[in-house]
């Protein structure tokens, strides 16, 4: 087969190391790629986002899967235009996306169809939003209905920092994104992410993993797109993945369904595992970063046969092996990410961190400038390890990432620890 990547980021390396491990790959394309994405594919210069030039592409190199990476041209309808084009494409619909891309559409949903969320209700202006806070108290959690790359949910602990919040999303900062806003009850827990396949009927579990978004230890400082993950998750016990399928899972796609919108691709939910059971906080239209880097550590079966079946329709006769190894990712960012933040600083020591048994980079922020490896954007490396235990893994990463010399990044020193408590 003749496959396309779309995408830049860990994500996108992970999954390319993967379906580059395929026997079933002839060629395999990123568009555009990153450093680390180049010694797995052949990166093009195609942005994921301009339809026309990702179609021409495929048609001029035989392109014969698609796989849409990040959330944005799934939003914007690529999966649709490359199948009018005649080319299977892997991910949801424009309709079926708006579960990312909405998060009103989503929550509305959920009230719909009984599928348990935090409490909530959605503005279009500010006065009643912040009125809304008022009455209901802090803390409290603050939304921009469409894609903010990451920076549209506020975790507000007082009613100001609310208030302050729903100032920023209406005031025009977000663009179209921040133009309604969803306010909701914060929940109490413990946060994992959950991974399905889903071709339209079908819906196939993957791993369980624990993403840590806040950008400091302690999971203090302002969200991020995720600072680290590990996998397998304690918190998501046989039981919980069984209510998380029955009650929120199928439900959705019986929706999705009934709406003409049936949704393929890969859905990702974001939980909050209450004293109640499991609840949504939020869907996701594709692999998170970083939970994919730890899933694509652990997953033992060739992922090509699965995300073509998902495609097709077949996922009924598809099963993957995971291992039972642990996996981690730490990621290594920018100074000042999420906020504003230099590029262009080198990196060295690569090749040391890579020579830790057990240990895998994969880049997402970097590009490569007379041979030699330099930071261009907020997250820009995810190190990753697998182990018998977790802190096995959680280990060998971090001895790699002491023998990486790159004094523009930090990183969080608290990835797994979670997970290492719970297990006691």
């Amino acid at each position: 087969m003749n496959i396309l990547l779309l995408g830049s980021g860990g994500r996108e390396h992970a999954l390319a190391w993967k379906i580059a491990a395929s026997p079933l790959v002839d060629r395999l394309w990123c568009a555009p790629g990153n450093a680390g994405i180049a010694q797995e594919a052949d990166c093009v210069a195609l942005d994921p986002v301009d339809t026309d030039a990702v179609i021409g592409f495929c048609r001029g190199n035989a392109v014969d899967l698609v796989v849409v990476g990040p959330e944005a041209p799934l939003v914007a309808g690529l999966v649709d235009a490359l199948t009018a084009a005649g080319i299977r494409a892997f991910g949801p619909t424009a309709a079926a996306a708006r579960l990312e891309g909405s998060k009103g559409f989503t929550k509305a949903l959920c009230r719909a169809n009984g599928i348990p969320t935090a409490a909530y209700e959605v503005f279009t202006a500010a006065a009643p939003a912040k009125a809304y806070v008022r009455a209901k108290g802090a803390p409290i959690v603050v939304k921009a209905d469409g894609l903010a790359a990451g920076k549209g949910v506020v975790v507000a602990e007082t009613i100001g920092q609310a208030e302050a919040a729903i100032d920023a999303m209406f005031s025009g900062s977000l663009g179209a994104a921040g133009a309604s806003v969803v306010v909701e009850e914060f929940l109490a827990g413990e946060e994992a992410s959950f991974f399905v396949l889903c071709d339209g009927e079908t819906a196939l579990p993957l791993a369980s993993a624990q993403d840590h978004k806040r950008a400091f230890d302690l999971d203090v400082g302002p969200n991020t797109g995720g600072m680290g993950a590990y996998s397998p998750a304690p918190v998501m016990t046989p039981e919980i993945t069984a209510r998380t399928m029955d009650a929120i899972i199928r439900p959705t796609l019986k929706a999705m369904a009934a709406m003409g919108c049936p949704y393929k691709g890969v859905l990702f939910a974001g939980l909050m595992i209450t004293a109640e059971g499991p609840k949504l906080i939020e869907y996701n239209c594709r692999f998170g970063d970083p939970e994919c880097q730890v899933l694509m550590l652990r997953l033992d079966s060739d992922l090509v046969p699965a995300l073509v079946a998902t495609c097709d329709g077949t996922l009924r006769d598809v099963s993957l092996d995971w291992n039972d190894a642990a996996a981690i990712t730490v990621v290594l960012a920018a100074k000042g990410y999420p906020g504003a933040y230099e590029k262009g600083s080198v990196i060295d020591g690569l090749s040391d961190a890579m020579a830790v048994d057990d240990v895998e980079i994969f880049h997402a922020g970097t590009a490569e400038r007379d041979g030699r490896i330099v930071a261009v954007g907020g997250r820009v490396l995810n190190v990753g390890a697998t182990g018998k235990t977790l802190a096995e893994a959680r280990a060998a990463a971090y001895t790699a990432i002491g023998e990486i010399r790159w004094p523009g990044g930090f990183w969080r020193r608290d990835i797994g620890a979670k997970g290492l408590a719970r297990r006691g």
